[in-house]
């Protein structure tokens, strides 16, 4: 397995992964909170930062996770690839 392949692993976990945390702990503003022109349903912290951190995490551990499957042959890519 190549760097490369090991960073679009990870990327592509990382998107998937980042989805999946993106609603955790959201709450609407109270109307006196919003900005001029926000919509009603926009999250009082939507706390990005945390929410990339933890998501880099879990994406690093998930890839590894991959990385070691893959490379250990338990899931063998090759094999399932060849015509009967």
């Amino acid at each position: 397995m190549t760097p490369v392949t090991i960073v679009l692993i990870f990327v592509i976990v990382w998107w998937l992964v980042f989805f999946m945390v993106l609603p955790f702990g959201n709450r609407p503003a109270a109307p006196s909170e919003l900005p001029a022109g926000a919509v009603e349903s926009a999250p009082a912290r939507p706390r990005l930062w945390l929410k990339a951190a933890i998501t880099t995490g879990v994406a690093a551990a998930l890839t590894a996770l991959i990385v070691v499957i893959v490379q250990s042959r338990f899931v063998d890519f090759l094999e399932m690839s060849e015509q009967p």
